[in-house]
Order: C-alpha cells, then sequence, then structure tokens
C-alpha cells in the first residue's frame, strides 16, 4: 500500500473542524485540538486560503470554510441518491407538521445532514446542509445506529460526549434504546443534543432493506412533545415520509 500524504490529511482534518458546531476558529484553538504547532496549522490554512477553501474573518482574524468549497459540495448533494429521492417527502413532511425537517446520513461516526426543509413560515434561518451531528445524541443518529450495530462499539470505544443531562452517554442504556427504536420503527430525543429541543426520526431503507439514512422533524420539546414523550402522531408522519422515500429508492414493504 502507498504511503498516505500526511499535509492533506492534515489539511483535511482542518477543514472537518471548520465544519463543527462552531464554524470560526483561531490559529490556536485549531492546533490545540489537532496537536499541531501553530506554524504548521498557520501554514495549512495560508495555503487553504490561497485556493479558496477557507476565509478570514477581517474583525476577529478566525478562519471559516470558503465559498471555494460550495461547488464541490453542490456536486456531492446533487448526485446523493437519497436527497433526490427525500425533497419530495421532506416538503411535504414539513407541510404536514409545520416542523422543520432534516434528511441525514452516517459519515465518518457522525450524522451528515444531505437536505433540509425550514419550518413553514419560520423566516430567514440558517440552513444545515452538511453539517454533521452526534450519532448517539440525535433522533437521526439512533435512526441510523438502530440498524448499523457495527458502528456503536466503534462509538463507545471513543467514548460518548455528553451534550446536554439527558444525553445517553452509557453504553448499556444506549442499546436498550436502539433496541427499542428498532421494534416501533422510529426514533426519538428529547432535548439530548439541545436544550429545550426534541426530535423524531425514522430509517429509509433501501431494496435490500440497508439503512441509507433518516429523516427527521424537530422542534421545541412542548410541540413534539406530549408528557415530557414524542407525540405518536408525529412519529406516524415521519414513518411515513421514511416509507414513502425508501419506496422510491425501491424498497418495498417494511
Amino acid at each position: 500500500m502507498s504511503a498516505r500524504i500526511q499535509s492533506i490529511e492534515r489539511a483535511a482534518a482542518v477543514l472537518r473542524l471548520l465544519t463543527g458546531r462552531s464554524r470560526r476558529r483561531g490559529v490556536a484553538d485549531l492546533a490545540n485540538e489537532l496537536g499541531l504547532p501553530k506554524g504548521t496549522v498557520y501554514g495549512i490554512l495560508r495555503t487553504l486560503k490561497a485556493v479558496g477553501f477557507v476565509e478570514q474573518d477581517s474583525d476577529s482574524r478566525k478562519y471559516q470554510l470558503g465559498a471555494a468549497l460550495l461547488p464541490i459540495g453542490s456536486s456531492y448533494l446533487d448526485g446523493n441518491e437519497l436527497r433526490r429521492r427525500g425533497i419530495t417527502s421532506a416538503d411535504a413532511l414539513a407541510t404536514q407538521t409545520g416542523e422543520c425537517v432534516r434528511i441525514g446520513t452516517v459519515h465518518e461516526h457522525l450524522v451528515l445532514i444531505v437536505h433540509h426543509v425550514l419550518r413553514p413560515g419560520a423566516g430567514v434561518e440558517p440552513l444545515d446542509v452538511g453539517s454533521l451531528m452526534p450519532l448517539h445524541a440525535t433522533a437521526l443518529g439512533k435512526a441510523l445506529l438502530a440498524h448499523h450495530r457495527d458502528v456503536v462499539g466503534e462509538l463507545a470505544s471513543r467514548g460518548l460526549p455528553s451534550y446536554t443531562s439527558a444525553t445517553l452517554t452509557d453504553l448499556d442504556l444506549l442499546t436498550a434504546e436502539l433496541d427499542a427504536v428498532a421494534d416501533r420503527g422510529w426514533a426519538g430525543d428529547v432535548a439530548e443534543f439541545l436544550p429545550g429541543v426534541a426530535s423524531i426520526a425514522a430509517p429509509v431503507k433501501s431494496h435490500d432493506h440497508t439503512v441509507l439514512g433518516a429523516i427527521a422533524i424537530s422542534g421545541p420539546v412542548e410541540r413534539i412533545c406530549a408528557n415530557g414523550s414524542p407525540r405518536p402522531e408525529l412519529a406516524g408522519h415521519v414513518m411515513q415520509s421514511a416509507f414513502t422515500i425508501s419506496r422510491e429508492l425501491g424498497g418495498g414493504l417494511w
């Protein structure tokens, strides 16, 4: 096997960090997280800036992803079968439930958002397309993990970080939750990733029953839940949307 090129791996690591929840990062912050000298990280950022892959904020001097990445990401999304087949159903689900909708898939032990429909009438809000979310702390992630059990052990070996007091960080508790998700056909999270926010997700399957992704609604706990649990009628709508997309992808009855 040929040797991998270290400089490219480091540049990729910098770009991945800039896709996180804090999308503007300074040199010292990036260097500390990557365990690299600041001079090395600065050189990587300077090169990425020269080709348009990162930009530097003139006020804070922090770095963020650059516009030159947009055509690359758009090309990936345009060719993503899950997204193409799910757009119509996602729009319908947002209209039906009055909540925002996301479609995601597993990517490097995280959930990659490939489509996002804003809540009807919500006004101007940022789109999450291309963002990454934790598998164990989101309904989207748990809908995926319930059918990708090989990933669960890998996640546990890395540690299950806590995002709120409700996040499942115990492997036995998470496994029991995933068993329940597989049985009932949908996953929920009640303020496990973001305080005050709940979501409901269901898996999307291919013709051979392989889970390719998941679709979810999310919103304030008081709208998504009743008596502290996701509302069954909303779960039904999400499952029907997942079934419709699965049918578009060649999946039959579950």
